[in-house]
């Protein structure tokens, strides 16, 4: 990759500057970010404890690279995109009588101009994720072509698609054609479903720098140093406006439209756009690729602020020719930079509550989330949650005003296949502060594999009777940490 200042491509660093002390005033939880022009790296920083080397997971960034897998496919006359989806899949859609999906082409799906209403995959579990999707269909179904409705499922299917017919594994696939050629990292790589199936909607797991490569990859148009890997012409409407999307749901100053599976963005753009905040926004009228990665799970304003933001502060305001050099703006955005790290809970870090109920056990009434009792241990600069819930005890170590970082505790959930339990302990960051002087607060991120956001609060009474109230923002994880419980000291 090759770097240079901003301003030797008309960006001032002081805008980049500003930029960045605005997603720290959102409080949002960013985890990278990297601004390209010209095929020439102007700023590039990972918030600790990221790092360049870090896979990090792109959840439905993913579909976008499963779409450049069909346009391979078509350009190598292995399909067409008018071809009805069924007919590569007659043995699982052999019992549908529903002549409205039957009809459904490979490219209505693209558009998520699909024949059926979305329907989440994680409650089912099921053995074969393929499978549930042509033998359990929606009980909603109406003309494909018509309507866009995003639907992950139908992306999914996509990829299995690509797998059937190419007869191996998605990532495998994507390296011949093109990842290996553009310099993707050897240990990127994709989570699988129930089946043997790649996890083709959400979970391509690569580098910052790989996201990168695959967006330079799009607005090249299929070209690498000089060679025509994909034609121009699939890229091309991919990245178009080829269906609206609904302002009601998607807000159309972010949304304005959507191709094959990429979606359209301000100022004749077009983005890679995956949950929690995964972007690879292209802004092929200023030569301008960013890429922002974070996990801001529950934040519902968290893309219109980041895309906005970066359009307002940076890419609008980048001029043509080079800028004067300004090596103080310059140091002045390294130094700043280098003091950037993974978001915490922000507010007091001390109460006098803590001295009165520090290393005393409470037991809580019965509750949705199974905890039976816990006890609070404060130490300098942080604390430990300890508790008893179904799987037995647990202990959760937490900063105050400050990340700590270690294991969630809770064993069971998904490794490398979805949905299927498996034995290891999710690496987690967890902050805590007073929110007054009765209300502790404990945030914790899970960067794993799995990205989820939980908040807990402890409210207790003068008396010390105690009050819980537990949210969580993850996909098929943190479920037993959802609810209300009311506790009370134990005398001793």
């Amino acid at each position: 990759m090759n770097y240079c200042t901003p301003e030797k491509m008309g960006i001032s660093s002081a805008d980049i500057q500003s930029f960045l002390q605005m997603l720290e005033r959102a409080e949002l939880a960013t985890h990278d970010l990297i601004i390209m022009r010209r095929d020439q790296i102007v700023f590039e920083h990972y918030w600790k404890p990221f790092h360049k080397d870090f896979q990090h997971r792109m959840y439905s960034a993913t579909k976008s690279f499963m779409s450049l897998g069909i346009g391979f496919l078509e350009q190598d006359g292995l399909i067409g995109l008018d071809d009805k989806l069924i007919d590569y899949f007659p043995e699982e859609a052999k019992e549908l009588t529903d002549d409205y999906f039957r009809s459904l082409t490979i490219r209505q799906m693209l558009m998520m101009r699909t024949a059926r209403q979305r329907r989440s995959w994680f409650p089912v579990k099921p053995q074969d994720r393929v499978l549930d999707y042509f033998q359990n269909p929606s009980p909603t179904a109406h003309h494909p072509g018509t309507f866009f409705e995003y639907d992950s499922n139908g992306s999914f299917i996509l990829g299995a698609l690509i797998e059937r017919v190419t007869k191996k594994p998605l990532m495998v696939y994507l390296r011949e054609k093109f990842l290996d050629k553009i310099g993707f990292s050897k240990e990127a790589d994709m989570l699988s479903c129930p089946g043997g199936h790649s996890w083709s909607d959400s979970a391509l797991i690569c580098t910052a720098t790989d996201f990168l490569k695959a967006a330079q990859f799009c607005m090249h148009k299929g070209n690498w140093e000089g060679e025509q890997l994909l034609n121009k012409e699939y890229i091309e409407q991919a990245t178009s406006c080829l269906v609206p999307t609904f302002p009601a749901e998607y807000p159309a100053y972010v949304h304005t439209g959507y191709g094959y599976q990429f979606w359209r963005t301000r100022d004749n753009s077009y983005f890679m756009n995956g949950m929690g905040s995964q972007y690879a926004i292209c802004v092929p009228d200023k030569d301008i690729i960013v890429v922002y990665n974070g996990d801001n799970q529950g934040n519902d304003f968290a893309r219109t602020i980041i895309i906005n933001a970066i359009f307002d502060m940076v890419i609008c305001k980048a001029q043509d020719t080079p800028l004067e050099e300004n090596p103080q703006a310059q140091k002045a955005l390294a130094e700043y930079s280098s003091t950037l790290e993974l978001h915490h809970a922000n507010g007091n870090c001390t109460s006098p509550m803590a001295e009165r109920i520090n290393g005393k056990t409470y037991v809580l009434d019965p509750n949705s989330m199974g905890i039976t009792k816990l006890k609070f241990t404060f130490d300098e600069g942080g604390g430990t949650f300890a508790y008893t819930n179904a799987q037995g005890d647990k202990e959760l170590h937490f900063g105050m005003v400050a990340n700590r970082f270690g294991k969630f505790p809770q064993k069971g959930y998904a490794d490398r296949i979805g949905t299927v339990a498996g034995d290891r302990l999710y690496d987690c960051a967890a902050s805590a502060i007073w929110a007054d002087d009765n209300t502790l607060l404990i945030d914790v991120q899970i960067i794993d594999t799995y990205f989820g956001r939980l908040h807990m609060i402890f409210s207790f009474r003068e008396d010390l009777a105690l009050g819980i109230y537990m949210k969580k923002k993850a996909e098929d994880f943190l479920d037993e940490y959802e609810g209300i419980a009311t506790g009370n000291l134990i005398e001793e």
